[in-house]
C-alpha cells in the first residue's frame, strides 16, 4: 500500500490484489527477501500515468 507495488503487479498480472499481498507476506516471513524485493520494485516500476484534467 505504500508504493502501489502490489496493486500494480495485480493489475499487470490480472489477479486480485489480496493474492499478491498475501504472497508478499509469505515471502517476507519465510525468507525475508520480500521486503528487499518490494523496495526494489518500488524504485524501478514506473508510476501509472495520471489522467489529464
Amino acid at each position: 500500500m505504500l508504493g502501489g507495488v502490489s496493486g500494480g503487479l495485480a493489475e499487470y498480472l490480472d489477479v486480485d490484489v489480496t493474492l499478491i499481498r498475501v504472497l508478499w507476506v509469505l515471502v517476507t516471513l519465510l525468507g525475508g527477501s520480500g521486503v528487499l524485493a518490494y523496495i526494489i520494485l518500488w524504485i524501478i516500476v514506473p508510476e501509472e500515468p495520471r489522467a489529464a484534467g
